[in-house]
């Protein structure tokens, strides 16, 4: 069995596409999926599988969620290697200052790459940093001027509808969630 991860993009945000996390879990069981756990109520859904194609998975996935529940689903699949991957290849002492900055993982929807997304991603010098990884974007900005960052600009422009974003906690939760399952 194979272990992934689905990030579910804009559910449970600003009262818009409420999805519970019980019926999640539920439709991902119903899809044929085993050892099921959602983590925290923004779409984040641990699971096994025997199928080795991400983009039939994906595909599979966002249509059953789709039909479920009448929304236009679009996800992240990620295998635990490569969710181990993305956190170990962190930019060094990222995540390690958390009372002065905060961290976001900015997961891509295939075919987005690192490479391109970075040309729409802006920073504010003296308060944003962003890299670019082989799967994903780290960013990081200033908590005491956090209302100064360019995260937001990111959220408003076309490339964003092939993003989702986790907080760096959030991101190694679920590495250590999927690592637990694995046993």
């Amino acid at each position: 069995m194979n272990q992934y991860l689905v990030l579910l993009r804009g559910i449970n945000v600003g009262g818009k596409n409420i999805i519970k996390m019980a019926d999640l879990k539920a439709s991902f069981e119903e899809m044929g999926f085993s050892n099921v756990v959602t983590y925290i109520q923004s779409g984040n859904v641990v699971f096994q599988s025997d199928d080795k194609d991400k983009t039939a998975l994906t595909t599979r996935i966002e249509k059953g969620l789709s039909k479920r529940f009448n929304i236009n689903a679009k996800v992240v699949v990620i295998s635990q290697k490569e969710l181990a991957g993305i956190v170990k290849s962190a930019p060094e002492g990222f995540g390690k200052e958390e009372k002065k900055f905060r961290y976001d993982i900015i997961f891509l929807m295939e075919p987005l790459t690192p490479k391109e997304a970075m040309k729409s991603v802006s920073v504010r010098e003296g308060v944003d940093t962003a890299h670019a990884g082989k799967q994903a974007l780290y960013f990081s900005r200033l908590i005491s001027r956090a209302s100064q960052s360019y995260l937001t600009k990111i959220i408003g422009m076309p490339v964003y509808q092939n993003m989702t974003i986790r907080n760096w906690n959030t991101t190694t939760r679920l590495l250590a969630l999927m690592e637990e399952q694995n046993g």
